[in-house]
């Protein structure tokens, strides 16, 4: 309901399904649906099939079902994510069930249905799949569905769009008895092919895996083309009441504001940002009605457990846009959410109620410029925005054709605080050392860039790469990818010496990620002469790439430090030169040791404001580095009078343990910099050149 009418696609091939088997059908469907989130939004709606499995204890046939998973997504999910329970088991436990109060303790005999040691936990929605009695369900969250769903009169409105072909049935919290209440619909309604669930959904089922999806396809159409036609014309929202600023003025004002929420929310817990001005969400932000609709909430649950209940939405005029005033206003924005919710949770736990969560928005909506949204990573605060689009869709269609009316506060706090959500928030994982942190690494393309980038993301930083290198920083970029998943990386070209080049790459890392915490400033070249043949140009080069360009991140850096308040980190890539002196190196080794003292200095005033400063010398670091590719590799040979491919020994045999340096050793210890393990050291160098007394720090 975006004011697209585009329908949906059929994307089922006959060829393909024809050799799969039926739970492979099942995945099939389930991939096909989920790639749309039109059809339904990331880890929402489920799937499932009954059929036919061969018992392990006994040999005999048996009825299975295979239903999605808790916590799964259906448009990612594979075979290993789908739980199979025994459907004898599921449909014997309606001999224990005693009513709506027992729900949560139904759900603790899932277990024990469990097919064949399936270690795959099953989801609260395993009844309303397995009391259809039709061998494939498909439970879908569709915008158009769910404006309907959402709607005062959506009885109604089901009723006028499909007739008796799709049923309806009143809210109720996803469990037993809603999987209760559909068996009686479907045994009550024979002819019927699904049903509406209000404010929460669509169900649908069939005997076919094809005729299941195609199913569902048309209902989805069906809708998307009755809206088209009933909105046609008619004013959306209330009509636009601001005007959206041009699309680098709405990123520029989201680099500013980006790092100062983040800031103020993330000091109990560290949170990323996502930025979004797509069309739908500038529609909404700019209308009469985004205040009244933005208080009532969202509708469909899996809606508000990822964005909460409402939005804190910003006063910013665009027609004269002052965001230093918005700043001026955000901690007391801010308070007042906080109060609200404190209030949405007093008025609303029970006695066993899990204890009140971080109080703070998920979403921010800003007139002009779009939708920021915060969560402790950067996939869940996507995904959180995303939720909140396919919840501005609901709202456009509902309030159009009808009043949209969102979830009483006390059902949305039953969900939210559901102990069973509660228990499986529980399971997750324990945060890994960097979560919720954002790296901006110099020279990301180079070795040691590389290997530092790896590093921090796999302890759970998001990276941003910057290189001058256009195809490297690219191809880097696209293996960081494959390997941590497009939400973990960004790239961005810089060349450190160009001043406006360094703000526009920290703007970009705070519109991506949020903001930045840890600085690894890396970028590098390498020359040799003899100082009578050491050109001008070759010493402005080296001071000004490994000097100049030094202090412009860190500046930047300790700019963005500052107004996040949230402490921060540096880590300068250095060199043993920068503490030892080589012959015919004198530009490269001035300019290291400037970059040495500079670290210091910054040490010395980032300290009052929790910004350390660090410095790491490598030594000789050959394997997959860019200054040891080209003249410097021949010039040090040179220098030492040995071949070429003498050099990697060269440098082992010279070293007191007699060890080669790799790009991995100086990442090891960037880590250890940039991270809480050394929370009380600043201002220090760590020598990483498998030792030499030259360069010795005392």
């Amino acid at each position: 309901m975006s004011g697209q009418t585009r329908l949906l696609e059929n994307r089922w091939d006959d060829s393909y399904a024809a050799k799969l088997d039926e739970p492979g059908k099942l995945l099939y469907r389930s991939n096909l649906l989920g790639a749309d989130k039109r059809i339904t939004n990331y880890g929402g709606g489920n799937t499932s099939a009954k059929v036919m499995e061969k018992d392990p204890l006994s040999g005999e046939k048996v009825r299975v079902m295979w239903v999605k998973g808790s916590g799964g997504d259906v448009g990612t999910i594979k075979l290993d994510g789908f739980a199979t329970l025994y459907m004898d088991k599921l449909e014997a436990l309606k001999g224990l069930y005693k009513g709506v109060e027992d729900e949560d303790r139904m759900v603790g005999f899932l277990p024990h249905c469990t097919f064949n040691l399936n270690p795959r936990a099953a989801s609260i929605d395993t009844p309303l799949h397995g009391f259809v009695p039709y061998t494939h369900v498909d439970h879908m969250h569709p915008d158009a569905i769910i404006a309907i769903a959402a709607s005062k009169n959506s009885k109604e409105l089901t009723k006028q769009i499909f007739g008796d072909e799709i049923g309806w049935l009143p809210w109720r919290r996803p469990g037993f008895q809603l999987g209760l209440d559909l068996e009686a619909f479907v045994k009550a309604n024979p002819n019927a092919r699904g049903v509406v669930l209000e404010s929460h959904g669509l169900f649908t089922w069939a005997n076919d895996a094809k005729a299941s999806y195609e199913l569902t396809l048309q209902i989805i159409n069906k809708a998307i083309d009755w809206f088209a036609g009933a909105t046609e014309g008619k004013t959306i929202f209330g009509g636009a009441v601001a005007k959206s600023l041009p699309a680098a003025e709405r990123r520029a004002v989201a680099a500013r504001l980006m790092p100062e929420i983040r800031g103020r929310i993330g000091k109990a817990e560290r949170k990323l940002g996502h930025f979004d001005d797509q069309d739908a969400v500038l529609e909404f932000v700019n209308s009469k009605n985004l205040k009244p609709l933005g208080a009532l909430g969202t509708s469909c649950p899996d809606h508000f457990l990822r964005t909460k209940i409402r939005p804190l939405i910003l006063d910013f005029d665009p027609a004269k846009p002052d965001v230093d005033a918005v700043i001026a206003v955000l901690d007391e924005a801010l308070e007042e959410y906080r109060a609200d919710y404190t209030r949405y949770y007093e008025t609303c736990k029970h006695d066993n109620s899990p204890k009140m969560r971080d109080p703070n928005t998920v979403i921010f909506l800003v007139p002009g410029v779009g939708m920021l949204s915060f969560a402790r990573d950067k996939a869940t605060a996507r995904i959180a925005g995303e939720f909140y689009v396919n919840a501005i869709n609901v709202m456009r269609g509902a309030s159009t054709v009808s009043e949209y009316q969102g979830l009483p506060e006390q059902e949305a706090f039953d969900i939210e605080y559901w102990l069973l959500e509660e228990a499986k928030l529980q399971r997750m994982p324990k945060p890994k050392s960097l979560a919720g942190q954002v790296a901006f690494v110099t020279g990301g393309a180079g070795g040691i860039g590389r290997a530092t980038a790896s590093r921090l993301m796999g302890e759970g930083a998001c990276v941003v790469l910057a290189d001058i290198d256009g195809g490297a920083l690219e191809a880097t970029r696209a293996d960081f990818e494959k390997s941590f998943g497009k939400d973990a990386v960004r790239g961005v070209i810089l060349d450190v010496t160009k001043e406006d080049a360094v703000l526009a790459a920290f703007a970009e890392a705070c519109v991506e990620f949020g903001g930045v915490d840890i600085l690894v400033s890396n970028a590098g070249i390498a020359s040799s002469a003899p100082v009578e043949e050491t050109t001008l140009a070759m010493w402005n080069k080296n001071i000004d790439i490994l000097t100049t360009g030094y202090f412009l991140v860190s500046r930047e850096a300790f700019r963005l430090f500052r107004r996040q308040k949230l402490g921060g980190n540096v880590v300068f890539v250095a060199s043993k030169n920068g503490l030892a002196s080589s012959p015919n190196a004198s530009a490269y080794c001035t300019a290291k040791a400037a970059e040495i003292h500079l670290a210091r200095c910054l040490a010395l005033e980032g300290a009052e404001a929790g910004i350390r400063v660090n410095t790491v010398n490598p030594d000789a670091v050959l394997r997959g580095s860019k200054i040891w590719s080209g003249e410097w590799r021949e010039q040090r040979a040179a220098s030492s009078k040995i071949e070429v491919s003498d050099l990697e020994e060269h440098y082992r045999k010279r070293s007191m343990l007699k060890l080669n340096v790799f790009p991995e050793d100086i990442a090891e210890a960037i880590y250890f910099l940039a991270s809480d393990a050394s929370s009380k050291s600043t201002g220090n160098i760590i020598n990483v050149d498998a030792g030499n007394a030259q360069s010795f720090t005392r």
